[in-house]
């Protein structure tokens, strides 16, 4: 096994609003979506994607570019919970680790998507999470989102890493995970090889005030444990700080089109440049795998229609609509 991802599946229903209204700040930040209060509002369509969430993106994500992956995730003995194990099979997820629990309801969320951002509305079933007996370890694991009550898995998947010496770990918080914070999770994060969130993550995670530079952000992560950390930064990219504490800035892929849809953007650039990093890339080159990955989601509904073969992202790489590149700062 070359990519186990851990986390998470959920059905995502992308409602698509038309009559609608977005309030930011000057600076075009902290933004809120308004609507009629009491009113019937028109909706323009309604999509129904299952198999998705951080770790079945991931999933998928390191399937297609011809990695040998599997999921470990809970869903409910339901109509939804075999939709997911069949769609994951679909596009070659290994999923003999997915578990489905009596009395449990798969995970549903509502996509309220509004020109190109969305805003999910999420409930977290909460299942009885427990390690599967693997006889060995695969050579990354992919740790990302789970419910409010999964810290006792992460202790216990902290014990089973320590007889695998050789499995690298990757790291992709969740909400609950980041709330957990840093202390609950100090293990974890010595453990980690490569870390990922956003900066607004970051902030949060370290209790920084927003505006912090992205150099400091970048080492008081690294400072937690993680070997390489990633924090990405909307339009501006991505920056990363690997072992020897050089920083690199990643653009994003210069698509000159407008994006369509941004979900799974981030599922994208991180589970792709983990799995360029199992394929011997440099830190600089799976930074670029990651942005074209990321780019190609935009375009599509959905954070797994847009994923890319490896063919196909390397011939995105190789032909970029204008210059594309890695700088050391």
């Amino acid at each position: 096994m070359d990519f186990l991802a851990i986390g998470d599946v959920v059905i995502d229903a992308f409602i698509k609003l038309k009559d609608a209204r977005v309030h930011c700040n000057i600076n075009d930040e902290d933004c809120e979506i308004c609507m009629r209060w009491g009113d019937k509002i028109p909706f323009e369509s309604a999509t129904v994607i299952p198999a998705v969430g951080n770790s079945a993106n991931a999933a998928v994500s390191a399937s297609r570019l011809g990695l040998k992956a599997a999921l470990r995730a809970y869903v409910g003995k339901d109509e939804y919970g075999q939709q997911c194990i069949e769609a994951l099979q679909h596009d070659g997820v290994m999923t003999d680790l997915i578990e489905q629990q009596d009395g449990k309801h798969t995970n549903y969320h509502y996509v309220l998507w509004y020109e190109d951002n969305r805003t999910i509305l999420v409930k977290h079933e909460t299942f009885d999470y427990t390690v599967p007996r693997l006889d060995e370890g695969p050579k990354w694991i992919y740790l990302t989102s789970l419910s409010d009550n999964s810290l006792p898995y992460h202790q216990a998947w902290i014990e089973k890493l320590s007889h695998w010496p050789n499995t690298k770990l990757a790291f992709q918080p969740g909400t609950f995970q980041l709330k957990m914070g840093r202390e609950q999770l100090a293990n974890l994060y010595k453990r980690t090889d490569v870390f990922f969130c956003n900066k607004e993550e970051a902030e949060r995670l370290l209790g920084m005030p927003a505006g912090t530079t992205m150099k400091v952000l970048l080492q008081k992560v690294q400072e937690l444990g993680p070997k390489i950390a990633i924090i990405t930064d909307d339009a501006r990219g991505a920056m990363a700080i690997d072992e020897t504490h050089q920083i690199f800035h990643c653009p994003r892929y210069p698509d000159t089109r407008k994006p369509f849809e941004i979900t799974g953007a981030g599922d994208a650039f991180a589970s792709t440049t983990v799995a360029a990093l199992s394929l011997g890339k440099s830190l600089p080159d799976a930074l670029m795998w990651g942005a074209v990955n990321a780019s190609a989601v935009l375009q599509e509904i959905g954070a797994q229609k847009g994923l890319l073969t490896r063919e196909q992202l390397e011939k995105n790489l190789a032909n970029p609509p204008s210059a594309f590149s890695v700088s050391k700062l």
